[in-house]
């Protein structure tokens, strides 16, 4: 019986433990100049510190006219590598694996930032818009081309700057993600159609950052679940994996779901968990699966791991809350009991942009 405890191969890089941390925005930690601050190091120490196997740094722009906002943390120029240095020699420390995900925000940019630019003329989402109707741009090839060039120019510094590999971010509603949905890519070039043509996109930044960075470097996506069904994310999933893909992180995507934290009947995860179970069955043996969503009790990280459900758990609002959850999650493994401050689960978690970082639980904690 596999346990959270047992290390796992993922490419040619061994983490410890089967505990990794989803990316989480900070949303008030950059500055203007989208470089690393002394408060995303300790962050990430803290993490590393209580024993988390794999770290995944948050979503991080490749452009800066692709961020959530004006104060958004980068990987678009060299003066921003040592930050990141900073951070990964301090969690190399712990001997966890370090991963970064690199994001570009497409037809949801913000406006303070740059316009909003996509595969496809469409409508952009109100809370994007300010609640007024406006629509996309849609990318000509030679600027599809460019921004790929963009993020595999961010994964070499990242490489760089000494992660053991980066994770794209291509769920969520951003740019690699509207790519690969029908309801934003209309394309009818070799970048739209077919399942193939819309991974295309993410798939030909894949190929060129292993070209780039090597084979010991770890190529992760964060890859929407369903979109607009179970069956179709695979596919597109796949086209991922025959790229170079080393590590399928499933979440959410475009598609609209009526409720996908309900639970189906004697399952202990959600429906939004459940997308990364469905994965790790159809790519067991083949790249390691993550699942993610409402992850807050040790004892569900055990069940999944323990049941060969998924191979890793991405853990974020429990981290968020208090990184002891790791400790603690590792300990009753073992049948042992450790304290952790419990996220509270509220209704809005304060972590969201234009937000201060007042998380109630991590309050508590510090208190």
């Amino acid at each position: 019986m596999t346990k959270v405890t047992d290390p796992i191969l993922i490419n040619k890089t061994t983490v410890k433990n089967r505990l990794t941390m989803a990316p989480t925005v900070k949303f008030d930690y950059a500055g203007a100049d989208g470089k690393v601050t002394d408060k995303h190091i300790e962050h990430y120490r803290e993490r590393a510190a209580a024993n988390c196997g794999l770290i995944c740094v948050e979503a991080t722009a490749v452009t800066p006219d692709g961020r959530f906002g004006p104060i958004h943390m980068g990987l678009w120029n060299d003066s921003q590598i040592e930050g990141h240095k900073q951070i990964v020699e301090v969690c190399h420390k712990y001997s966890t694996t370090m991963l970064i995900q690199l994001n570009h925000t497409g037809i949801t940019s913000n406006p303070e930032c740059g316009e909003a630019i996509g595969p496809s003329e469409v409508q952009v989402p109100l809370y994007a818009s300010g609640g007024k109707e406006k629509f996309s741009r849609a990318m000509t090839i030679e600027e599809i081309h460019t921004m790929q060039e963009r993020f595999v120019d961010a994964a070499i510094r990242a490489q760089k700057a000494g992660y053991d590999g980066v994770q794209l971010h291509g769920c969520h509603g951003y740019l690699i993600n509207q790519f690969a949905s029908k309801k934003t890519n209309i394309r009818t070039d070799e970048y739209g159609g077919s399942d193939e043509n819309r991974a295309r996109f993410g798939s030909e930044i894949i190929r060129t950052v292993r070209e780039k960075c090597g084979s010991d470097f770890i190529i992760s996506i964060r890859t929407t679940g369903i979109e607009p069904d179970i069956a179709t994310a695979i596919k597109v999933a796949e086209e991922y994996v025959k790229a170079g893909c080393n590590y399928l992180q499933v979440s959410t995507g475009i598609e609209e779901w009526k409720d996908p934290t309900l639970k189906e009947e004697g399952e202990p995860y959600n429906l939004i968990c459940k997308l990364g179970v469905r994965f790790h069955e159809h790519f067991k043996g083949r790249v390691p699966v993550s699942c993610v969503n409402s992850i807050m009790e040790p004892s569900l990280v055990n069940y999944l791991i323990e049941n060969e459900l998924v191979d890793t758990v991405d853990l974020g609002r429990a981290l968020l809350a208090d990184p002891a959850f790791c400790e603690a999650t590792l300990a009753a493994s073992k049948g042992e009991l450790r304290p952790f401050v419990k996220c509270f689960n509220c209704p809005r978690c304060q972590y969201g942009p234009g937000m201060p970082h007042k998380c109630s639980a991590e309050m508590k904690r510090k208190a």
